[in-house]
């Protein structure tokens, strides 16, 4: 919040900047992402599924190709210097859901879901940043925040959305990601 003040203020100067804010992201080869750093091994074999938030707590989630395409588009827009927008990307009203998901992609079952140590990070928070940044974000598991993509439709029609089992398979897909991707425009 307080860098997109920053940025507001620029723009009474004339520095130009477009917010877009989005849910926990995730695709083909974003390597540091809730979904690849904190639920799921980066490497080999899926074996268990770690679940950061509360089951029925509803969370969003951003499929990298769909909100860059949608950036771009924004990007060719003729906008006042400073302006936000939402992108919806794929919400999903049981927290859980995005880990169920994960086992049946992955071919394991959804006994192996398991809930995320948060009493380790808040343990080692002291010591490793990244820990202590993520025990500041922590309330997002908890709480549902559901982004609502009305301006940002209104100016663009509908954003780029690949359906979530596509996605999900691209970015479990331990390959390296194919230049280009499939979607679908959505509301």
């Amino acid at each position: 919040m307080e860098m997109e003040l920053k940025l507001q203020k620029a723009s009474l100067y004339g520095i130009r900047s477009i917010i877009v804010r989005a849910g926990d992201f995730f695709g083909p080869g974003a390597g540091n992402s809730w979904l690849t750093r904190g639920m799921v091994r980066t490497q080999g074999r899926v074996r268990s599924v770690y679940n950061p938030g509360a089951r029925d707590v509803g969370h969003s989630w951003a499929y990298l190709p769909d909100l860059a395409e949608t950036m771009a588009r924004l990007i060719e827009c003729d906008l006042p210097a400073y302006e936000v927008f939402h992108f919806r990307g794929h919400w999903l009203e049981r927290g859980v859901e995005m880990a169920e998901l994960v086992c049946r992609a992955s071919g394991i079952g959804v006994d192996r879901i398991k809930p995320f140590p948060w009493w380790a990070v808040k343990l080692a928070a002291p010591f490793v940043n990244a820990f202590h940044e993520m025990l500041e974000m922590r309330y997002l598991w908890q709480i549902p925040l559901q982004l609502d993509n009305s301006k940002l439709r209104a100016l663009i029609g509908a954003e780029a959305h690949t359906p979530l089992e596509r996605a999900l398979a691209a970015t479990l897909d331990r390959r390296p990601p194919a230049i280009g991707h499939e979607s679908s425009m959505a509301a």
